[in-house]
């Protein structure tokens, strides 16, 4: 039983395939989920696992083996997931369709753009994308490289191997989320905690939603703080603009969004893209020595790693056909970003990292009107921290064997754990 309730407890499990019916979905009498359904969670290495590719070419938009006679639909083809990403009137995304019978409380409700649905998105995506403008950003540059700076600065000081992770995937975006939220520098680690736990895919349902409760209520109060006295980061900014325009809890839901999307996505892309760029030593020089490798580097990195693996699932409202796929109202649809991004569609060899290859229009960020807000923010962070951490550490070399790191399994956000390297 242990062992049943550990598995459906998986992201998939808890947070993607909850009933929407009244009833809800009942975890204590879910059965074990069938390997096939935590296929597009898997990886083989960095690659998606062949079977998902394969499925994609047989079938782009298949149904899912899930228990209690529940419709989810899984879309892997690049075109079809673009279509239901983009189709905004079919579907829901609101996260009250994931509650059911799982004991969430309102106070538990995450908000934020995510997992809210016009006009409710429509209104505080306008409140929210002025302050995600480049130009907006622009003020954040010279922080960011400051954060990179110190970073490498403590991992020169560090004798012996170090864990790239811990020294550098996860501080540089926590420390980048405090100085745009305007929130103190002294709470990252409960930061990186907070962002965290609710991707531990083997804690359970209780341990997810007990972290976003927490973390909620963390968000609180430093809403709370500056509703009082507003400071020049994003909270600030929305709270001068809008006054009592935008509520305490909206501004709670959007500061959960921002550390929740661009934490734990940026850290593994950090480290992950790392890995990849040791193991390609010509692309490594070409990033380290040549500022216009850089941008073309990255968005590469992004499509190939495509590090959220699975896009916020969608509720179907009424009848439609996807692919020639037949969708009834109340179904689930989930679309396999990374299945979707080595779709043979948009280009030759797309299972192959090839930052020569011509620039395709991947969907690392999602898609349509739940596209990612800080994909900007997150562009600037990965510009910034690569280069910086290449020219700094030239001969820098992985200190265990590729064979011996340990990948997250049946994660959303796909990643690694710890990567050792030598800075040489």
């Amino acid at each position: 039983m242990t062992n049943i309730r550990s598995r459906m407890t998986t992201w998939l499990g808890r947070r993607y395939l909850a009933n929407i019916r009244k009833k809800g979905f009942d975890l204590s009498n879910a059965a074990l989920l069938p390997d096939s359904t935590l296929m597009p969670l898997r990886r083989t290495g960095l690659d998606p696992v062949a079977d998902l590719g394969e499925l994609r070419e047989r079938e782009p938009v298949s149904k899912l083996s899930v228990p209690l006679g529940m419709n989810v639909w899984l879309v892997t083809g690049y075109e079809e997931a673009k279509a239901v990403l983009g189709r905004t009137k079919g579907f829901s995304n609101d996260f009250t369709n994931l509650i059911g019978n799982a004991g969430v409380t309102e106070g538990q409700h995450p908000g934020g753009l995510g997992f809210s649905d016009p006009p409710v998105h429509t209104r505080l995506r306008r409140l929210l994308t002025p302050e995600f403008t480049m130009r907006r950003l622009a003020r954040l540059t010279p922080r960011i490289h400051e954060i990179v700076d110190d970073r490498l600065d403590e991992m020169a000081r560090t004798p012996g191997p170090v864990d790239l992770v811990q020294t550098f995937a996860l501080p540089i975006p926590s420390l980048v989320i405090c100085e745009l939220l305007g929130v103190p520098y002294e709470d990252r680690e409960d930061f990186q905690r907070l962002g965290t736990t609710r991707f531990d895919l083997f804690a359970g349902a209780g341990a997810s939603f007990g972290a976003i409760s927490e973390s909620l209520s963390y968000l609180r109060d430093i809403v709370k703080k500056q509703r009082e006295n507003p400071g020049d980061g994003l909270l600030g900014m929305l709270i001068k603009q809008h006054g009592d325009a935008i509520d305490d809890e909206e501004l709670t839901g959007l500061a959960d969004g921002v550390l929740t999307g661009g934490l734990e996505t940026t850290a593994s892309m950090l480290a992950l893209g790392t890995l990849v760029l040791l193991q390609n030593p010509d692309h490594f020089t070409a990033v380290r020595d040549d500022d216009k490798a850089v941008g073309p580097c990255v968005e590469e990195l992004l499509r190939y790693l495509t590090v959220v693996q699975v896009a916020f699932p969608r509720f179907a409202r009424e009848d439609m056909e996807i692919a020639g796929t037949r969708i009834s109202a109340g179904d689930v649809v989930l679309c396999s970003l990374s299945g979707a991004d080595r779709d043979a569609s948009i280009g030759p060899r797309m299972d192959t990292f090839d930052p020569a290859r011509p620039s395709s229009s991947h969907i690392a960020f999602g898609h349509g009107i739940h596209r990612c807000i800080g994909a900007e923010l997150a562009r600037m962070e990965l510009c910034a921290a690569y280069p910086a951490l290449l020219r700094r550490f030239p001969d820098m070399s992985l200190a265990v064997p590729a064979e011996e790191l340990a990948f997250r399994k049946y994660s959303a956000v796909f990643g690694v754990d710890s990567l050792p390297v030598r800075l040489g």
